[in-house]
């Protein structure tokens, strides 16, 4: 049962992620959706910024930082799900 809700949390937020990545490209800065999306997302992109440089100007972070939390969550919900969880 809490592999379940752990997975579902971990497909919730990388679903958070691609809204991130789709509203920077069509969403202003200044706008209150954007605003609380990127207050969810930029403190764990933040981190990844520092050690993914940009190439020609695209930011790869949002990417890392689904290919971890996909990683991560993955290997969280088989520990649960193997220990009856």
């Amino acid at each position: 049962m809490i592999s379940y809700i752990v997975n579902l949390l971990i497909q919730l937020f990388s679903f958070i992620i691609l809204i991130y990545i789709l509203l920077s490209y069509f969403m202003r800065p200044d706008h209150q959706i954007r605003i609380f999306v990127d207050g969810i997302v930029n403190p764990l992109l933040n981190p990844i910024r520092r050690i993914v440089p940009s190439v020609m100007g695209l930011d790869f972070s949002p990417v890392v930082l689904m290919l971890l939390v996909s990683a991560v969550g993955n290997a969280l919900v088989r520990i649960l799900y193997s220990a009856g969880l």
